[in-house]
């Protein structure tokens, strides 16, 4: 190993384990890198101002953001829980089936867990403990696992990174994340029946007809807007990146015009949490770029795939191993940084060894995603914790039933690729 190779991973490693902001912990170890290997360190203007001016994709990210802020301030979000209730309330365990499928519906049009987390699944968290009586670490465990599905629905902030990073589409990777999201969201509710029983979760009651009708009246307008994006980008009227602006925009007409629900308080204050998040994801891409270009100076994405090949890992050898490294790293690193450094030292290989890159892309994000819920650093059980005022203790006491779920889902991704590049082959992908 380089001393450059080592002085970046040292800086980086005492950074991270400082606390230090890990867009800041990538950009100084860039500058440690280049001042050890004695470059000129107006390479890291070269490589962050060329990289984001110049991709168009990237536009997408602030958009989808402040798309899924609008419809959480627009009541957007509360309308989606009354008709999931209605839908699927009645059934055994009632009200974590409604967080489930409400995260399902609202993943459709945010495409972050976190702002997931923050809005429809906020309010589910609160009315399964308040008004269900679950146990609080068990209903903030589920919220948890139900916003992981948010990032691989489309559409999806962490698939546009990816696409970023390898230059697949856009458009194949949302239509790969569609049945994998809804396999997650069919395990998550049948493991949640199957609990039912012994913790003698609550239902509700099955609305008849007549009550049905004027609540799902109210939610069919916002249950348009992944019809309007999705459909518009695979038919060729705008652009994965254009939609993300039209999402914003939809949702700002919806929340000012039609439900008169956004104040200008409530606008401004969405305008700046979306400034603030999109600002830091930002960041953390602009130190990527520096971490990125150190690895392929270094030589390192070719010198894995030649001891990956060296080692005779096959196709699902190479899948399987990937998959216990990421979730392992999961824990501990956050997500950005994982898509953004980690998965492009492996695209190499991923072509040697001929596997999909769009199969792969949606194995990732989901992969990344349970990390999300994974003791001991967890962002979602964090912000839930936090957000819903449950101990963490209890929350990581409950999320290991749900954490093997995901994996199992996990598991089918990885042995049937179909699962993922069905639906984009039949779009001609």
């Amino acid at each position: 190993m380089s001393l450059g190779l080592t002085t970046l991973i040292v800086a980086f490693a005492a950074l991270a384990l400082a606390r230090v902001p890990i867009a800041v912990a990538m950009l100084t170890s860039g500058f440690a890198y280049l001042a050890v290997t004695g470059q000129d360190l107006g390479i890291v203007t070269d490589q962050v101002m060329n990289s984001l001016y110049g991709s168009y994709v990237l536009l997408a990210v602030p958009m989808f953001i402040l798309a899924a802020n609008i419809m959480t301030a627009g009541s957007i979000a509360d309308r989606l829980w009354k008709a999931a209730d209605a839908a699927v309330g009645w059934l055994p365990g009632g009200l974590g089936h409604v967080t489930v499928l409400t995260s399902m519906l609202f993943s459709s049009m945010s495409g972050s867990a976190l702002a997931d987390a923050a809005g429809p699944n906020l309010i589910a968290l609160k009315m399964m403990r308040d008004i269900g009586g679950f146990r609080a670490g068990f209903a903030t465990a589920l919220t948890a696992a139900a916003a992981v599905i948010a990032p691989i629905i489309p559409p999806s902030v962490p698939m546009i990174l990816y696409a970023l990073n390898s230059g697949t589409s856009v458009g194949a990777l949302f239509l790969g994340g569609i049945v994998p999201g809804l396999m997650l969201g069919v395990a998550l509710m049948t493991g949640l029946a199957l609990m039912a029983g012994p913790r003698n979760l609550p239902r509700g009651e099955r609305l008849s007809c007549k009550e049905l009708g004027p609540i799902m009246g109210r939610a069919v307008i916002p249950m348009s807007i992944p019809v309007v994006l999705l459909g518009g980008i695979w038919t060729g009227v705008f652009t994965p990146t254009e939609a993300a602006a039209v999402a914003a925009l939809y949702a700002l007409i919806l929340g000012v015009v039609v439900y008169r629900a956004i104040t200008w308080a409530g606008f401004w204050a969405a305008i700046t949490d979306s400034m603030r998040t999109s600002s830091s994801v930002m960041l953390l891409i602009a130190g990527a770029y520096i971490m990125n270009y150190a690895i392929t100076a270094e030589r390192l994405d070719r010198d894995l795939a030649a001891f990956i090949e060296a080692a005779g890992l096959g196709h699902i050898g190479f899948l399987l191993s990937v998959n216990i490294i990421f979730l392992a790293l999961g824990c501990v690193i956050d997500t950005g940084t994982l898509i953004l450094v980690f998965v492009p030292m492996l695209l190499p290989t991923v072509r040697q060894l001929g596997i999909d890159p769009v199969h792969f892309g949606v194995l990732m994000t989901v992969n990344i995603m349970i990390g999300l819920v994974t003791p001991p650093f967890g962002m979602l059980l964090f912000t839930l914790s936090k957000l819903g005022e449950v101990p963490l203790r209890e929350v990581m006491g409950e999320i290991w039933a749900f954490i093997g779920i995901l994996i199992v889902v996990l598991a089918i991704i990885t042995f049937v690729p179909g699962t993922v590049l069905w639906l984009p082959r039949l779009f001609g992908f």
